[in-house]
């Protein structure tokens, strides 16, 4: 299916083509019909000779409907741009043109009609001039009498063409829908229609409306029932868990790949001579903002609501005094706050780039999951530093740098404090997840035990090295009589100054008041080698000169390793177990 909207002056025949080429009646209110003018969204389809189906989003001409006409365009990849042939480019095709350009829309087709009242060459010359010089440029043109079916078949050959040229949707893409009716079906409940431009909607599926979890309980297309629909295609969407005076135009239903977003910053030019109030429209929402502008040619706006939005969205921004309509791109859908001087002027410089790709927007943040990347409608680029987390490089290297910064002030405040808590670090570092300090914890830094510790034992306080070498000493000649708890004391590593001393690597414990020389279970398991497998706990004791006190606990730390196999009361040194090298 292809979707195309009518654009044009009020009165000047949009409706009557829509009814011709469809057989369908596109003024679906009485007081329109009653009136001859429509005021609200009409929608009628019919069939292509290709085979392919096309619906028409009929919108208001009258000025006093812009709102409406708005909504109707906004979705749309193409628009018929009607003209009368007897009166010629109007005020309201002007405006409608102007809509146009600054939707960035490139697919259209002029329609010159009623040329069975006045001769068309004039109209069609002047309606081309001025639509050169937009995102149309030099679109097809077809003349056509409404009254007397004249021009008929060329237009639906023109708009064969014209679709023919439109480029095709991806059925995987993320799905937007804005809502253009609401209503209540008896015995089905709330049914909300739009225009899906790209994606794909599946019955059953959950989607969200305005952030709310929605269940699709059913779908249409041109009134015709489907278990899925893809874009390009107007669907009714019949809602589950929904109320019909929860919904209203402007809303919008779509996956989870977007950017519910109050603050945006966009692309604008002369941002300076805007209102500070304008209102906001994209697809068929219509929201007011504030208007703060950042430089010439970008501003930052806030919404009065939220709304699912993706960098590269285009926007339009409308004068509502002035009648005048500015095309906008979003550049950000989580941009920084502004709090010191000259802010304002600095993130201006940064939004010049334009739209902005992921490289780009990892660097603007620092850090970001792939997952926010994904919802802002960008593609991520490279691999996460911890979890779905990516970080700029320079940003990384500089918040490594802090940490370590932070691990040596916290020792020097505290020398036997153990290390830096990872939790402690993630709030200094201002980080969003402890993942993140765990990542950053390499080499020179270690993460041990839920904390941050510098990499070696140099940081150890005099007293506690000085107790460390005098320690050695003691056990240079008898490396496995661990000292007894007095001597510990004796030598000052108790407390504190002893987990101080493990923790940096200089020493073992292997059991509460067993303390070891760092490396003494490898060189154990080396003696322990030459012994016949297998051996008893006393054959031990005396193969490495030491207590019961000492073997039992050291043998149980050598089992914990993996180098031994207990087996009753005998071990066995695991074949390849023992450190390689002599005493």
């Amino acid at each position: 299916m292809h979707v195309v909207a009518t654009a044009g002056h009020v009165d000047h025949g949009k409706s009557t083509l829509v009814r011709l080429l469809t057989g369908m009646e596109p003024d679906r209110w009485a007081e329109e019909r009653r009136r001859g003018m429509t005021i609200d969204l009409g929608f009628a389809w019919t069939g292509l000779e290709a085979g392919e189906r096309l619906a028409f989003v009929d919108v208001p001409g009258h000025e006093r409907f812009v709102t409406n006409m708005l909504a109707g365009v906004g979705p749309v990849p193409a628009v018929m741009i009607v003209v009368a042939a007897d009166e010629g480019w109007m005020p309201q095709s002007a405006e409608h043109l102007a809509a146009v350009d600054a939707l960035g829309v490139r697919h259209g087709l002029l329609v010159v009609t009623r040329c069975d009242r006045a001769e068309p060459a004039e109209a069609l010359a002047q309606a081309r001039a001025e639509i050169a010089r937009t995102s149309l440029a030099d679109v097809e043109a077809v003349t056509v009498s409404g009254a007397t079916g004249e021009g008929l078949p060329d237009l639906r050959a023109a708009l064969g063409r014209l679709v023919a040229r439109l480029p095709a949707p991806d059925p995987d893409a993320p799905v937007r829908v804005w809502v253009d009716r609401a209503f209540t079906i008896k015995g089905s409940g709330t049914v909300v229609t739009g225009t899906l431009p790209a994606g794909t909607v599946r019955s059953g599926g959950e989607l969200l409306l305005d952030g709310r979890p929605v269940r699709v309980r059913g779908l249409q297309t041109l009134k015709e029932n489907a278990a899925e629909v893809s874009a390009v295609a107007r669907v009714a969407i019949n809602l589950r868990g929904v109320e019909r005076d929860e919904v209203f135009r402007g809303m919008a239903l779509h996956a989870g790949e977007w950017t519910v977003t109050g603050l945006i910053d966009v692309r604008v030019e002369d941002a300076a001579r805007l209102p500070r109030e304008p209102i906001l429209h994209i697809g068929s929402a219509a929201v007011p903002v504030r208007l703060r502008p950042l430089g010439d040619d970008a501003a930052r706006l806030t919404l009065t609501r939220p709304l699912p939005l993706h960098v590269g969205d285009r926007l339009l921004l409308r004068d509502p005094g002035a009648r005048r309509v500015t095309g906008a791109d979003v550049l950000d859908v989580r941009p920084p706050a502004l709090r010191r001087r000259g802010a304002a002027a600095a993130r201006a410089r940064e939004l010049a780039a334009g739209v902005p790709g992921a490289a780009e927007l990892v660097r603007r943040h620092g850090l970001i999951r792939r997952s926010e990347l994904v919802a802002m409608g960008v593609r991520p680029e490279g691999e996460p530093v911890a979890g779905d987390w990516l970080a700029d490089p320079a940003h990384w290297a500089s918040v490594r740098r802090r940490l370590a910064e932070e691990v040596a002030r916290h020792a020097e405040a505290d020398p036997l404090a153990p290390g830096l808590p990872v939790e402690a670090a993630r709030s200094l570092l201002n980080l969003p997840d402890r993942r993140l300090v765990d990542a950053l914890a390499g080499p020179p830094l270690r993460l041990e035990s839920g904390r941050v510790h510098a990499g070696d034992a140099a940081g150890l306080p005099a007293a506690v090295a000085d107790a460390v070498r005098r320690l050695r000493a003691d056990l240079e000649r008898a490396p496995f009589r661990a000292p007894e708890a007095d001597r510990l004391a004796e030598l000052g590593l108790t407390g504190r100054a002893l987990g101080a001393a493990v923790r940096s690597g200089a020493l073992l414990r292997v059991a509460e008041g067993v303390v070891l020389l760092a490396g003494a279970d490898d060189r154990a398991a080396r003696v322990l080698a030459s012994l016949p497998q297998p051996f008893t706990v006393s054959e031990a004791r005396r193969a490495l000169d030491t207590s019961r006190r000492v073997a039992v606990p050291l043998l149980e730390h050598l089992d914990r390793r993996g180098l031994t196999v207990r087996t009753g009361d005998r071990r066995t040194l695991r074949a390849g177990g023992g450190p390689a090298g002599g005493l």
